[in-house]
């Protein structure tokens, strides 16, 4: 099991590149333009909800949004390639921000990629490889869909499509618009090769989950939270942040890393029992559909080893109706009387288990 209980170690704050900040407003910027969508906010780990109750209510927590810049940056560098030390690839600033061609980092990780995936076609297709990554692993702000049932992805993206599927956040959150737009726009059949290439990938550890009372300062970076450089440290409370251990990584788009989640103590053992016994009966055990080690029956998703921040959106969408497909029906029975204690937990004990 991927679990780590600390109460008193600092994290070191992880260093950005020069221009770090510059390449988000860029990035930001364009896909603002392209899809129409509101300007993003900061919002600070500190600033967070402690609502309990079983209402419908998101904590802004769950939902890291990046600041927006105020001044216009330099146009992203085409020429000087970066790397990454456990990759042989390079690419330049340039393509690691273009939609339209996923940075393959480890192209001996996966399978020859669908176009779909690879590169998408402009200009609202973009490539599915790039937010969720060639090799299916994903990021704490989007899927891992490495490993589902191709059935269960085609489900989903129907969903998007139709309107049955959003994101819990009331506001605009950029990576559920950039699926959104993308499934419009992609065709029966590159949804069908997109499904069966990401079904038959396999899904690596990719977080560590550890119990703590304490957590560094944070902001964020690509909506996810990195240590700040200041050193401090603040209450963890009721919630669960997933950290980027490595920002330049992560903006970088390395899917061979590992994020951190910091949950409160005895959530782990407090999720088990709601895995095995359920919330309030033994019917609403996650378990009983999910499998015994969480890791999927026939159509039925595994959800062992996934991020638990995604993990807890869902749970959020499920309970407040942001999901409400025919597959969601199940869950918003279970998550009803489910508060946000009871919901960290479950995702802490999921993500703790071996994909």
């Amino acid at each position: 099991m991927s679990v780590e209980t600390d109460t008193g170690k600092s994290s070191a704050g992880a260093r950005l590149l020069p221009g770090q900040t510059r390449r988000h407003w860029i990035f930001t910027a364009v896909v603002c333009i392209l899809i129409g969508s509101a300007a993003v906010i900061s919002v600070d780990a500190a600033d967070a909800s402690k609502d309990d109750t079983a209402e419908s209510t998101v904590p802004a927590w769950v939902f890291p949004l990046n600041a927006a810049e105020t001044s216009a940056p330099a146009p992203l560098d085409s020429d000087r390639p970066l790397h990454l030390a456990n990759s042989d690839a390079a690419f330049t600033e340039a393509e690691l921000h273009d939609l339209f061609s996923a940075p393959d980092w480890h192209p001996t990780s996966h399978s020859a990629m669908p176009p779909i995936v690879a590169r998408g076609h402009a200009p609202d297709a973009y490539a599915c490889g790039y937010c969720h990554s060639p090799s299916g692993q994903g990021r704490p702000e989007n899927a891992s869909l490495a490993g589902l049932p191709a059935a269960y992805i085609l489900n989903q993206v129907t969903d998007f499509k139709s309107g049955l599927r959003k994101s819990a956040w009331h506001g605009s959150y950029l990576p559920s618009a950039l699926m959104i737009r993308s499934v419009i726009h992609t065709t029966d059949e590159e949804l069908s090769a997109a499904a069966e290439y990401f079904a038959a990938q396999v899904l690596r550890p990719r977080v560590r989950v550890v119990e703590r009372e304490r957590v560094p300062h944070s902001r964020i970076v690509g909506w996810v939270y990195v240590a700040d450089q200041s050193g401090k440290m603040e209450p963890l409370g009721q919630r669960l942040l997933e950290f980027a251990p490595d920002a330049v990584r992560h903006e970088n788009r390395d899917d061979e890393m590992r994020y951190t989640a910091y949950v409160p103590p005895g959530s782990i053992s407090r999720g088990r029992q709601i895995a095995n016994a359920g919330s309030d009966s033994p019917t609403n055990a996650c378990t009983s559909c999910h499998g015994p080690q969480l890791r999927g029956v026939g159509p039925i998703p595994t959800i062992a080893g996934r991020s638990p921040t995604y993990i807890l959106r869902q749970l959020l969408a499920f309970q407040t109706g942001a999901r409400s497909g025919v597959d969601a029906l199940p869950m918003r029975a279970v998550v009803k009387n489910l508060n946000i204690n009871g919901m960290i937990d479950a995702a802490a004990y999921a993500a703790s288990l071996p994909p």
